[in-house]
């Protein structure tokens, strides 16, 4: 999230991507910072899919992710 923070502050458009499980963290550490960045979620857990669940999690976010880096404030 520090680096996202850094990212945008800087004007470099930056999305958060991370498993759905994470998501009140992210938003609390968000918060904290004092920002809103853009974010993908994935499903939960991802330490334990094979590299062909992997590429389909990031196929089926690949669009979502596009959308957010683009469409950035």
């Amino acid at each position: 999230m520090h680096d996202i923070s850094d990212l945008e502050g800087r004007g470099i458009p930056a999305v958060f991507v991370a498993s759905r499980e994470f998501l009140r963290a992210a938003e609390a550490q968000a918060r904290a910072l004092g920002f809103a960045p853009e974010r993908v979620l994935v499903p939960h857990p991802i330490q334990d899919r094979t590299d062909e669940e992997m590429r389909a999690y990031a196929d089926a976010a690949y669009a979502e992710i596009v959308r957010a880096v683009t469409s950035q404030r």
